[in-house]
């Protein structure tokens, strides 16, 4: 045989080894192989249409509302929330497996943010259950099909009955308590069983609601409990908006929140968020003080996985075990509000901005 003849054969040779390669998957400073699916969580601030929903308070995102929410407004917005999200998938050389969303108005927004041209190529399906709240925000769940496998999918309702929770409320005011549902997703991942949570805890504001919080965190834990007693050994991730930090009762009692991984025992939770918050890491700001309350959790399989199987992985050369994503453009970069992130609206005026939150996301793999 010629020379040349070999030295085809050779370079045939090796673009198939190449092409037979995992693809790779770059976080933060790492580089990981395509066995490694990104897990994400973003409040998406007040994602709402333009149409009013009966029965649900959206009247100030109306065109004659207060916000004068017009299509064009509604249209940047859109624009803006798939920017964050594809900038995302540019960091880590994919789209998210799966991106849990808050503080949306209902399925059609969910279906017009996906159709935008930044995320067509990660042809996401969605999972969306109305809730009661009162001012029509859910929660949601974005979903890559070529890496999630779809199950079931259930809307868990707060509910005061059998709970340990001290709670401050009336048997009257419980009554009349709405509040959003939370989200549970059952699926699996490289052929593992998961169970995905994603919630809006109660608010904060006038500096109540720390028992609701408990409250929707032993909501959670009970029905993980259950999932994980059916199924044994199936990965658990709980991720929301927590309107309270890692250290929070909310989140280190009544969810089982741990900070370190050895801690973890049956039925626990790793909150890698809970380091990052102590480093001085912040997914939001307060009059000068960061919280991290946009948290993701792992249970004990995904933080202490089997040999061979899907776990929590490192995603920066500090040890951490989770991020928390933010570019120049998504943050403010003057006035009183400066390094805060670039929201929507400011004072009632809308801006053009992105969230008032940052997102933040997990990778897992082998």
């Amino acid at each position: 045989m010629k020379k040349s003849h070999i030295t085809i054969i050779a370079l045939i040779a090796a673009v198939s080894l190449l092409l037979a390669l995992p693809s790779t998957l770059s976080c933060g400073n790492t580089l990981k192989t395509r066995q490694n699916y990104v897990i994400g969580f973003y409040n998406l601030e007040n994602l709402f249409d333009t149409y009013h929903e009966e029965g649900k308070n959206d009247y100030e995102f109306l065109p004659d509302g207060a916000n004068e929410w017009t299509d064009v407004k509604y249209q940047k917005k859109l624009h803006n929330m798939a920017t964050v999200i594809a900038e995302m998938a540019k960091a880590n050389g994919a789209f998210h497996t799966i991106l849990g969303v808050s503080e949306i108005e209902n399925r059609l927004v969910l279906e017009d943010l996906v159709s935008q041209p930044e995320l067509q190529d990660a042809h996401f399906e969605i999972v969306h259950h109305d809730g009661p709240d009162r001012r029509g925000v859910d929660v949601g769940l974005l979903y890559r099909p070529d890496q999630f496998t779809f199950i079931d999918s259930r809307s868990i309702p707060f509910s005061f009955k059998g709970t340990a929770v001290p709670i401050t409320l009336s048997p009257e005011e419980q009554e009349e308590f709405r509040t959003r549902d939370i989200l549970m997703v059952h699926g699996s991942i490289d052929g593992e069983d998961f169970a995905i949570y994603v919630t809006h805890l109660p608010s904060r504001i006038g500096g109540k609601g720390g028992d609701l919080r408990s409250l929707g965190a032993e909501i959670i834990r009970k029905d993980a409990e259950k999932m994980m007693a059916r199924y044994p050994g199936i990965k658990v991730v709980v991720m929301g908006d927590m309107n309270d930090d890692p250290f929070n009762e909310s989140m280190a009692k009544w969810l089982g929140g741990r900070k370190d991984i050895a801690e973890v025992g049956k039925n626990g939770f790793f909150n890698p968020f809970w380091q990052m918050l102590d480093d001085g890491y912040g997914s939001i700001g307060y009059r000068g003080v960061w919280s991290i309350y946009d948290i993701i959790m792992v249970n004990e399989a995904l933080a202490k996985p089997e040999k061979g199987s899907l776990g929590i992985q490192k995603t920066d050369k500090k040890g951490h075990y989770g991020v928390v994503f933010k570019r120049p453009f998504m943050v403010t970069q003057n006035g009183q509000y400066k390094g805060y992130p670039f929201r929507t609206f400011s004072s009632g005026k809308f801006i053009n901005g992105y969230s008032d939150h940052f997102p933040t996301y997990i990778v897992v793999g082998k």
